[in-house]
């Protein structure tokens, strides 16, 4: 099963993209179904839009990462996707944008598809090898697991919607621009009620050397802020349950989160 619109006590859709002419269209379709996610992928930078994946927290499964690889998807043509050929002999990483622990939950079987289905291209964004492997994305690669130590969350279960932000000014390499921000909105269910969170991890531009992404960091958002990044719209409902966007709260300073701790969920 893809993402699970109804798979919290709140229906959550997919973003809705502000122009279609801008996606990878399958059958007709700017979703694109995998095991436990969906993704829209831009015909223009050939990286996800938008990945929108749902995690089950007592289903999970120990799923060994060893011999899988990854892969183009063969329902879409090569020069759509940004394959193996961006990667090789330098040091980007293919990083997941869905995490491939999250994915890996329901039966054996349904989890190990989850776990290959992961690493497809269309799932993978470039990554410094720096940043990706060394714990140095810091509050980033932790969110998922800050939500649950923190909270007791109904039935264990969240969706996540993430993916890149693209600029004008972006570096262009081996004719891909590479994502200097990514984002994550984290849906999750406490008593009963919809919350949700929203992230950016970013970097200055201005101290970006070419291809060195070590200066990563998180700040919390509106989703509103998102949406215009990314030129799509959220689901209502999203809206309604965010404490920003209720206050219509846009801060022009802000700091960094550096620990977990510092998240309010």
């Amino acid at each position: 099963m893809a993402f699970d619109t109804e798979f919290l006590s709140t229906n959550i859709q997919v973003p809705t993209l502000n122009n279609l002419e801008d996606a990878f269209l399958l059958e007709g379709s700017e979703v694109i179904d995998y095991t436990h996610f969906s993704v829209a992928l831009s015909s223009k930078t050939k990286f996800a839009i938008w990945v929108a994946w749902n995690i089950d927290g007592r289903n999970l499964k120990r799923i060994p990462r060893k011999g899988v690889g990854f892969f183009e998807d063969t329902r879409i043509p090569s020069e759509s996707q940004a394959g193996n050929q961006l990667y090789k002999s330098n040091p980007l990483d293919r990083g997941h944008l869905a995490r491939r622990v999250d994915l890996n939950w329901g039966d054996y079987d349904e989890a190990k598809k989850a776990n290959s289905d992961s690493f497809v291209f269309t799932n993978i964004a470039p990554q410094m090898d720096s940043f990706n492997q060394s714990g140095k994305g810091g509050v980033w690669g932790k969110l998922e697991n800050s939500l649950y130590d923190q909270i007791d969350m109904d039935r264990s279960r969240v969706s996540i919607i993430g993916g890149c932000i693209f600029h004008e000014d972006d570096r262009l390499y081996r004719g891909y621009k590479i994502p200097t921000e990514f984002y994550k909105t984290v849906l999750y269910e406490e008593n009963g009620a919809l919350k949700t969170k929203s992230f950016i991890l970013t970097q200055d531009l201005t101290r970006l050397s070419f291809l060195d992404l070590e200066a990563f960091k998180t700040y919390e958002v509106a989703p509103a802020e998102i949406e215009t990044k990314c030129n799509f719209t959220f689901d209502e409902a999203i809206h309604q349950v965010n404490e920003f966007d209720l206050n219509s709260i846009i801060p022009t300073e802000r700091k960094p989160l550096i620990h977990t701790e510092d998240i309010k969920w």
